[in-house]
């Protein structure tokens, strides 16, 4: 690993004996570069160095390398393995890049090192004490090393030293004695992988204590025999022996091979443990094949590890079913089988009825345990072979393979008759849950598991809206389903349009009826432009979709903040209008942050609030009658007004007017459009004029487009009206402007 800081020099009082342990400059042995690919293995690093500290050329020489090329030695002071050599102790960093130090010499960090960011790095130590080098892992991701890959990353260097220092005195043997054997049987007796020996036609030479312990097999009732009766490798999954065994492949092949497939090993005792392996020939001193060793190792814990992880990945940890991420996956292969093969599959994406109820009234504890007992309800209705998943929330997945559409259809109705018998039970109360089911057939017209998942949410969302617990098939021809799908596009419009603050104000006068004195009073209207073509988009075309996806309360939040700004430069050019209507929707009724950022506008505001008047629909406001009346008397509060719009658009009006602190009523355009030729509207908003004037309310007319109408309403005593007859939608800026000007010009006359 490189370091772009000079390094501290240390003086060794050893300074020859890394020469002396005859290792510097030696070709690649697979011993060692198993060592650095357990390292990677265990640390979860790509990138694992086997480094030795050269104090004579002042350099790092690589003995292992692995995953990178082309690096074999660096110099000392650009080398983090040096660092970590001379310091004597582990060194852990995030990311090499943010060190932001300079070597001390001219040279340069090898080309294959440059991308590497996070290190963590041990001393090789010798028996004596003595640092030799380091053993490292390396990432061109930044991260920290745990405490536990460091801990065995610190137990894997110790096992290198002890190996390199008898990799020396095997040296020494060898010089002593020139007998391979005995040399082989010294080295392999000190190292914790299984060794075993055979001569030319696989029987048994020798074996090192690991081996013994594994097989069950001791030396001397293994000599001799067919390694096969020995060393009993299987398939991993199925349990059957190997087609080719690794001691006659490494013959057939007369090169070193490693195992290429997962296997357990059988102990005579008929214990098992998975294991990796690897084959190599033995040649004597004539270059003849005289034997193979096959060296073998337990890694019974790290697959376990490894299955642990896969299904972590795989599966919802809370009610242990597939997850969305699996789901998606099995989903498209599903699709692709479809455009294959032509076969007919089917989904059901189920989204459970009451559960915010439920969770938010009991605890999120006690919605995990209804969640778990869902998930088991509905593994009971499903086929052994489907797929059963938790997408998220409470929201659930199944996916029917080889399933015709009506008998996906008699699964989700048995998922909705056993969700109509199930009661959850806590703390002594009894909870009903539906399910509402979005079901779509899979057959070749599908691409992509997004647009399958967007049909069967649509299909979800118009059981759910069609009265909960029941089931929506989806078809192509749908109306409410394209309705749906629709707003779903909205839903991604308004996202990007609040990003990208494409939303703009635009506003109409409200005038007095009966009178021409009174300054600004105006309605201020929101307007969309349209990413496109520039044009400009009216609510009615995106608010549905805000409201169903919860985007209308971050709206509201937007319109209000610009009209603050707006009449605030208003007040200091000195401007002050009589009244600024704004509407807000139902959501925005029921946010307790709402009010909270309402009322920090109202603290900074340097006009005078009393002008504005939030506009609540009649609708909005008597199905959420109790956050509504909190929600008026806390604006009132402020000194802000409420009016009550859309007024006789809904069945209960007259009733909720007692409760509800209202200054202004706007009555409904439905009643005032033909006011002057229909009887029964003449007499409705004459009634509603009447109940305005018991109450104390101020009344306005909408929709005044002819002038008839506006002279119906003079006679009737309506306070004010608004249409298009008197005042087209403008630029709010441009209003404001207009007003200003008016009010400079009177100044001055």
């Amino acid at each position: 690993m490189s370091c772009s800081a000079p390094l501290p020099v240390v003086q060794h009082d050893h300074p020859l004996s890394l020469r002396s342990l005859r290792i510097l400059d030696t070709v690649p042995e697979p011993y060692f570069d198993a060592l650095t690919c357990l390292a990677a293995d265990v640390c979860g690093r790509p990138v694992a160095l086997l480094g030795l500290l050269d104090p004579e050329q002042d350099r790092i020489w690589f003995k292992s390398v692995h995953g990178l090329t082309g690096l074999s030695q660096v110099a000392a002071d650009l080398s983090l393995c040096a660092m970590t050599a001379r310091a004597g102790r582990a060194k852990v960093i995030e990311d090499v890049h943010a060190l932001e130090l300079k070597p001390s010499s001219g040279a340069s960090v090898p080309g294959p090192l440059m991308a590497m960011r996070a290190y963590a790095g041990v001393p090789l130590r010798l028996s004596d004490g003595q640092v030799i080098g380091a053993l490292c892992v390396c990432d061109p991701q930044p991260g920290l090393l745990g405490a536990q890959a460091l801990s065995c990353l610190e137990q894997i260097a110790a096992q290198a030293a002890r190996t390199i220092e008898l990799r020396a005195q095997v040296h020494c043997t060898v010089d002593a004695l020139h007998d391979r054997s005995e040399l082989l049987q010294v080295t392999l007796h000190s190292i914790a992988d299984a060794v075993i020996t055979t001569d030319a036609g696989g029987h048994v030479l020798w074996m090192n204590p690991a081996a013994e312990r594994m097989t069950g097999w001791c030396h001397g009732a293994a000599q001799g025999l067919p390694v096969e009766a020995v060393y009993q490798p299987v398939d991993e999954e199925q349990g059957l022996p190997l087609c080719l065994h690794p001691l006659h492949r490494c013959l057939a092949e007369r090169r070193a091979v490693r195992g290429s497939q997962p296997m357990r090993l059988i102990s005579r005792s008929g214990d098992e443990c998975g294991i990796e392996d690897s084959a190599a020939p033995i040649h004597d001193a004539q270059g003849r094949l005289s034997g193979v060793v096959l060296v073998f190792h337990d890694v019974t814990e790290q697959r376990r590890l490894d299955r642990e992880m896969r299904w972590r990945a795989s599966h919802d940890l809370l009610t242990g079913l597939l997850n969305r991420g699996e789901f998606d996956r099995r989903l498209q292969q599903v699709l692709q089988r479809s455009r294959e093969e032509g076969t007919r599959h089917a989904l059901l994406y189920l989204d459970l009825d009451q559960f915010k109820l439920i969770n938010d009234a009991c605890g999120h504890p006690t919605g995990d345990r209804l969640l778990l007992q869902i998930g088991q309800l509905l593994g009971d209705c499903v086929r052994p072979g489907d797929t059963l998943a938790r997408l998220g929330g409470d929201e659930f997945g199944v996916l029917l393979e080889r399933c015709g559409i009506h008998q996906a259809q008699r699964v989700a109705q048995l998922i909705c008759e056993r969700m109509e018998e199930f009661r959850f039970v806590h703390d002594g109360r009894r909870f009903r849950v539906g399910a509402s089911i979005g079901l779509v057939p899979l057959d070749a017209r599908w691409r992509q598991a997004d647009a399958v998942m967007q049909a069967a949410d649509s299909a979800c969302y118009v059981a759910k809206e069609a009265g909960r617990n029941r089931v929506h098939l989806w078809f192509d021809t749908d109306e409410t389903l394209r309705r749906h799908q629709g707003q779903m596009h909205w839903a991604r419009r308004l996202e990007q349009a609040l990003d990208e603050d494409r939303f703009e104000l635009h506003a109409q006068r409200i005038l007095p009826i009966g009178r021409q004195d009174g300054g600004l009073h105006c309605e201020v209207l929101l307007r969309l432009r349209d990413d496109d073509d520039g044009a400009l988009v009216l609510p009615g075309h995106f608010l549905p979709a805000a409201e169903r996806f919860q985007l209308a309360a971050r709206i509201d939040r937007w319109v209000v903040r610009q009209v603050f700004a707006q009449l605030d430069r208003a007040a200091v050019a000195g401007l002050h209008p009589e009244r600024v209507a704004v509407n807000l929707s139902g959501q925005s009724l029921s946010d307790g942050g709402f009010r909270d950022y309402v009322t920090d506008l109202v603290r900074e505001a340097r006009f005078d609030v009393q002008v504005l008047c939030f506009e609540v629909t009649e609708t909005a406001a008597i199905t959420r009658p109790h956050d509504a009346a909190r929600f008026m008397a806390a604006m009132r509060a402020l000194g802000i007004r409420i009016a009550l719009d859309d007024f006789g658009a809904g069945a209960s009006s007259f009733g909720y007017l007692k409760t509800l602190p209202v200054d202004v009523l706007k009555i409904d355009g439905q009643f005032i459009r033909e006011l002057g030729r229909d009887a029964l509207d003449l007499a409705t908003v004459r009634c509603f004029r009447d109940i305005a004037q018991v109450v104390g309310m101020t009344t306005v007319a909408e929709f005044v487009e002819a002038p008839g109408v506006l002279e119906q309403l003079r006679e009737l005593g309506i306070d004010f009206a608004q249409g298009h007859l008197l005042h087209r939608p403008e630029p709010f800026a441009a209003v404001l402007g207009q007003a200003l000007a008016g009010a400079l010009l009177d100044t001055a006359r």
